[in-house]
């Protein structure tokens, strides 16, 4: 089983790692294709384009223009303890025992708009480039078309390696629609969390995205195989309902109200 998942706009490259071990991204020639687009772009352009305040395009300006290769531990973090939002408040793999870590190296994946696919310790750099930017590059008008089927390629090899069949979405829609499907060798597990507010059960984004995180720890905890074992996670009050699923591919967790 194989469990992807998104990245965070938020990122901490200020909390010293707790890890030794580190791992180089596999697609950086075509990152480094992006890095040369994106230092075309005027500030102005870049506030534009991604949506965000004058200060956060001036900051991310000059991210690209000091993004460099090789990535050392002096210039650059594990991604799984780089990235700080929702997902990864869930996920604490800085909490992590040594074994986890090991099977998520093997079995967790995450999707980026500049890395394309990263393994959880493979060293990157500060970036802000969301997989739904409409970038004009040399292979399309944004980044699903430049990725092509690159990252499902990507996540066929890690299936193959680890010898499996089944790939957990624990991605956003905006990250997993750059997973070309004809490409994919794999079923599709897409489990959605659902929060009680005023007695009915709903999708909360925030609540969503940690659960996704919790399930992603849960998963490389206990080495989860299959969708039945899938089933059994229980973290925060979360719990499968069998009436609550009506496709078989998206199991469906809930949680009573919380107060």
């Amino acid at each position: 089983m194989i469990t992807v998942i998104s990245p965070a706009k938020n990122l901490d490259f200020e909390t010293p790692s707790t890890v030794t071990q580190f791992t180089q991204p596999e697609l950086l020639e075509h990152s480094e294709e992006l890095i040369k687009v994106c230092r075309t772009l005027s500030p102005q352009q870049v506030a534009s384009l991604m949506k965000i305040s004058d200060k956060l395009a001036g900051l991310n300006v000059a991210r690209f223009s000091q993004w460099s290769q090789p990535f050392t531990q002096d210039n650059a973090k594990p991604a799984v303890l780089a990235f700080n939002g929702d997902v990864y408040t869930g996920l604490e793999a800085s909490t992590l025992s040594e074994q986890a870590l090991a099977y998520a190296q093997d079995h967790l994946r995450i999707l980026s708009g500049l890395y394309g696919v990263l393994k959880p310790l493979d060293l990157m750099q500060a970036y802000r480039l969301e997989m739904g930017t409409k970038l004009d590059n040399g292979r399309g008008k944004n980044l699903y078309e430049f990725w092509g089927t690159i990252i499902a390629q990507k996540l066929n090899e890690a299936l193959e390696q680890a010898k499996a069949t089944l790939l957990v979405n624990l991605a956003s829609n905006e990250y997993f629609k750059a997973v070309d499907k004809k490409t994919l060798k794999a079923d599709i597990i897409t489990p959605t969390f659902k929060d009680c507010k005023n007695g009915q059960y709903k999708v909360i984004s925030f609540y969503a995205k940690k659960a996704r995180g919790m399930m992603a720890r849960y998963i490389m905890e206990n080495q989860v195989t299959s969708v039945e074992e899938l089933k059994h996670f229980d973290v925060a009050g979360y719990y499968f309902s069998e009436d609550a699923t009506t496709k078989e591919h998206e199991p469906v967790f809930l949680r009573a109200e919380q107060n």
